[in-house]
Parts: C-alpha cells; structure tokens; sequence
C-alpha cells in the first residue's frame, strides 16, 4: 500500500469518526515522515521485547538462550529451562527450537 492509499484510509477513518482528530494528526505524520512504510505490519507492544531478545552470558547452561529470554520475559530462566524440557520430552521439538534460538539469536 502506498502513501496515498493510506492517506485515503486514514481520512476515511477520520471521517466515520473511528480516528479522532489528535490521532489522525500523528497516523498521518507517521505516513508522511515514512515510518509506516518502514514498520510495515510489526508494530505491537512486544515486538520490542522480540528484537530485545539477547543470549545471556551470566544466566547459562549451555548457549544462554533461556537466560536472554528470561531476561527479555517476566519469567525466570529455569521456567524456560523447563518449557525447553517439556517441549523435548513431548513432542521432541525443544532441542530443535533451542538449536535454532541458539543459531540465531545475537549474544549480549
């Protein structure tokens, strides 16, 4: 979707009185500054908390990945050790995503 189209969408919206006029002004200076486009469609409340994620160098076992989650998380490390655990046990999947995590998250 380009600027126009949501310049459109907005103004629609601004005009059924879904937007009110403060939030119109900032969802259009986003469009216009060109954030919209670079966000795309991941903009949430924990997609910081996602892109935050760093293995741990002080809280490990093996590759830190359940200390930069616990880290990242409200949950302790040890709760995530035994997700990991759990998942392993039940479905044999933990290792396989405890690899991959691994692999691709950055450490701190």
């Amino acid at each position: 979707m380009n600027d126009a189209d949501e310049l459109t969408k907005l103004a629609d919206l601004h005009a059924r009185g879904v937007l009110n006029d403060e939030e119109f002004a900032k969802a259009k200076a986003r469009v216009l500054d060109g954030q919209a486009a670079a966000a795309g469609h991941a903009t949430g409340p924990n997609v910081g908390a996602v892109n935050g994620i760093r293995r741990s160098r002080m809280d490990r076992w093996l590759g830190g990945v359940c200390g930069g989650i616990a880290r990242a998380t409200a949950l302790d490390s040890w709760v995530w050790r035994l997700i990991f655990t759990v998942l392993f046990l039940a479905f044999g999947s933990g290792i396989f995503l405890y690899i991959l995590l691994w692999i691709f998250v950055p450490e701190d």
